[in-house]
Order: structure tokens, then sequence, then C-alpha cells
């Protein structure tokens, strides 16, 4: 009987393509480490809520759960819904332990994905220093999640590309499709556009018609169930536990 588990918890949406993709991401992440019990649980909208799956795993004997957001910033969802959902089903399992592991951003691993959809749009690396890209994100109200967006298209400038600028589907500014223009308006010829989100839904397919409209030249997907994603919640869930009782795997 497997006493422990991490508890992939997305936010949920009406729109299947992203419980869809959160199953899949599950699936990848079981592949990687067949040995660790790995499931899905949602804020909203979709079945099971984080609530029901922990009851589950309570039921299942299993008595050490590592909750992950899956998140790419640390904004409300990661400082408050999640604590407060986390909070009230441990009053309910007492025999239960739940950690809360760091959202997934910032991270080396998730420039490594957004590249990776990137190329799979159709640019190459040989193409990085004449190409600008739009660093595209849903949006936030928070303060700290808008300046680690901007954080991270600064540091990804540096690995190479011609220019990265920060962008958002909703709450902040600059949008996507100004972005673009920015661009083309100092004088960059090649731009692509780099969802960073994780599932398909209205925000991004607010950034992918903006693309569009802007006429950029290449728009990449979102991270979805990549490797590098699988990997990173591998890594999120070893750093919830104290280092002196963390289990050492190989690389996957």
């Amino acid at each position: 009987m497997q006493r422990s588990a991490l508890l992939v918890t997305a936010h949920g949406s009406r729109d299947p393509r992203h419980a869809a993709t959160v199953h899949a991401l599950v699936r990848r992440v079981r592949s990687v480490r067949p040995e660790l019990r790995v499931e899905a649980g949602f804020l909203d909208f979709n079945t099971p809520s984080v609530p029901q799956a922990l009851q589950k795993l309570a039921s299942e004997g299993v008595r050490d759960v590592v909750a992950l957001p899956l998140l790419l910033t640390r904004a409300f969802h990661a400082k408050a819904d999640i604590p407060a959902v986390l909070h009230e089903a441990g009053a309910r399992l007492p025999w239960m332990r739940i950690r809360q592991a760091e959202v997934l951003g910032p991270s080396p691993l998730l420039l490594d994905a957004l590249e990776r959809r990137l190329y799979e749009a159709g640019l190459t690396p040989a193409d990085k220093s004449s190409t600008g890209v739009v660093l595209a994100s849903a949006g936030s109200s928070d303060p700290e999640a808008i300046a680690v967006i901007a954080e991270i298209a600064r540091e990804w400038r540096h690995t190479g590309w011609c220019a990265v600028r920060p962008a958002f589907a909703s709450a902040s500014l600059p949008r996507t499709r100004d972005a673009v223009r920015e661009l083309r308006a100092a004088g960059i010829d090649r731009v692509a556009v780099a969802p960073y989100v994780i599932a398909p839904g209205v925000l991004p397919d607010r950034i992918s018609a903006d693309a569009v409209s802007a006429d950029a030249d290449f728009c990449g997907a979102p991270l979805s169930n990549c490797p590098e994603m699988a990997r990173l919640i591998l890594q999120r869930h070893d750093s919830a536990f104290p280092v002196s009782s963390r289990i050492h795997y190989s690389a996957a």
C-alpha cells in the first residue's frame, strides 16, 4: 500500500480541454516515476475536487500528501485559495499530513518548455538571435506575479533571443497584440508569441487570437504535458520534503 502521494492541484475550467490537459500531464508524471502515486484535484468546475481527492486518498491508506499547485506564478490562488482548501480538508483528516509545494515558476525548465513549443511551431535554434519573442501570460492583479513575468522575460532574453517582451491576456498591460506591434516598431522582422500558460482555455485562446491579429510569425502551443513540465512537477514534489529525508532518484 502506498502511504504517500502527489496531488496535482489545478484550478479547473468549464473548458473541457483544461481537465484533459491536467489528466494527460498527470499520466506523464506517473510514467516518469511509476513508484509514486500521482492524482489530480480541482478547485472548481471539474471533478474530483481537492477535498474529494484527499478523502479518497485517505480512505485508501495514504497518510502523507504533497499538494502541488499547478500554477506558473505565486498569485492569489497559491496564496489564498489553495491554502484555505487544504487547511479545511486537513481539519477533517487530522491523521493525514498535507504539504503544499511551491508553484511551478519560475524555473529554467519552463524556459526549455517554452522553447520546445516555439520550435514545434516552426522556429529553429538558429533563429533565436534574429527573433523577438512575446512572453504572453494569462495575467494577474497580483503585483508579485506581474513582476515575476517581467523578470522571466529579462532572463530569457539573455539566452540569445533578439528581444523578449512580457504581455498579458487579462488584468495587466500590455496585451499580446500590442507587444507584437512594439517589437515590429523596434525594427524586429521576425516575432514569435510564447504562451506562458499550461492548458488551453479562454485566456490562452485570446493570446492566440492576438498573435494572429497582430501578424506574429509564430505562436507556440500551451505548455501542457511536455516532458519539462513533468520533470518540474517532480522537482517541486521532492523539494517539499526536508533535505535530510529526500529520496534521490535517477534523472528522467
